[in-house]
């Protein structure tokens, strides 16, 4: 077993910005989903049937390693995230940008007095002949979003670098925070809860997970090198399961903060008291540093909702 008093400064680098790329996707997507003005919804249903779907994928995914050769799956697995990524980061830098440009390029501004009319197209898929057809429309701040993004995707489909793929990754878990929604608290405890048992087993109780991880090359992960000053990199990684997840209760903990805030002024806050938000949060980046420090003690892998959902489900239940 490794000691702990041995930790070196690479490792404390490594580990302290794995926790840093985690933490900060929770907190801007927790709070872009207070403007989200359509979220897809996750019922009880979904939530007992998760586990059951997630083990099934991950296992046909082993299998489909073990059977064909790894390079030809990445291939097809890695453009259909990229494709995702893409749009992902595009919508991530939206806002931003639409803050630093002017406001007359942004078709969503409301003071717009320029009459900014966006581009945009509509056409009927080939395979719906009735109902209305595709609408898309979009403006300036929406094309230099996707470029950039564009760049950014082929930079990591050439290079597959890892910075590269930290910024899909990135990317991925801010939209997936910020768009989906638990629909209720219930919820919420229910799909925690068998994810729970669901990364136990599969960590501790086969090598599938590990075996998959460690083969699927996508940015479905977050790396950071070992040792940052070393010729080779060895990467430490953290799955986006483990950020999106705990993000959405999270972030359902920040609307009911927000709602909270709206019935006691009786308007929409400009600003609130986030108890509950801030609580939770906390409780993440504590249970993602034990988890840590677990991993480092013992030299293998761990399962990071073992100690996360204790962690904020425990403290989320206090508050």
């Amino acid at each position: 077993r490794h000691s702990l008093t041995k930790m070196d400064a690479s490792m404390l680098i490594t580990y302290g910005s794995l926790i840093g790329m985690a933490a900060a996707p929770i907190w801007l997507g927790s709070h872009r989903s207070l403007g989200q003005k359509v979220v897809e919804s996750m019922t009880t249903k979904d939530a007992w049937m998760f586990p059951f779907v997630g083990s099934g994928v991950l296992f046909g995914l082993y299998m489909l390693f073990k059977i064909f050769h790894k390079d030809y799956i990445n291939m097809l697995l890695s453009a259909y995230f990229l494709l995702f990524g893409i749009l992902a980061l595009a919508g991530t830098l939206r806002p931003t940008l639409a803050h630093l440009l002017p406001k007359s390029l942004d078709k969503d501004d409301k003071d717009n007095t320029n009459n900014n009319k966006p581009y945009g197209f509509c056409f009927t898929p080939f395979w719906q002949k009735q109902g209305e057809p595709f609408d898309l429309r979009f403006d300036a701040v929406d094309l230099l979003s996707l470029i950039i993004s564009a760049v950014i995707g082929a930079w990591y489909v050439y290079t597959k670098h890892w910075v590269a793929n930290n910024i899909l990754g990135l990317a991925f878990s801010v939209q997936g925070i910020a768009l989906l929604s638990l629909g209720s608290y219930k919820i919420g405890c229910i799909l925690l809860s068998g994810l729970f048992f669901y990364d136990i087993f599969w960590v501790f109780g086969t090598e599938v997970m590990v075996s998959v991880a460690r083969n699927f090359d996508a940015p479905v992960k977050l790396l950071f090198p070992k040792d940052v000053f070393a010729d080779v990199y060895q990467f430490s990684m953290l799955g986006l399961g483990d950020i999106v997840i705990p993000g959405i209760f999270i972030a359902l903990l920040l609307r009911f903060d927000y709602q909270e805030g709206q019935v006691k002024d009786n308007k929409k806050p400009s600003s609130f008291p986030r108890p509950y938000f801030l609580a939770t949060f906390g409780a993440y980046v504590a249970g993602l540093v034990t988890t840590m420090v677990v991993m480092l003690y013992f030299q293998a892998a761990q399962p990071a909702l073992l100690y996360l959902v204790p962690a904020f489900m425990s403290v989320s239940f206090l508050t």
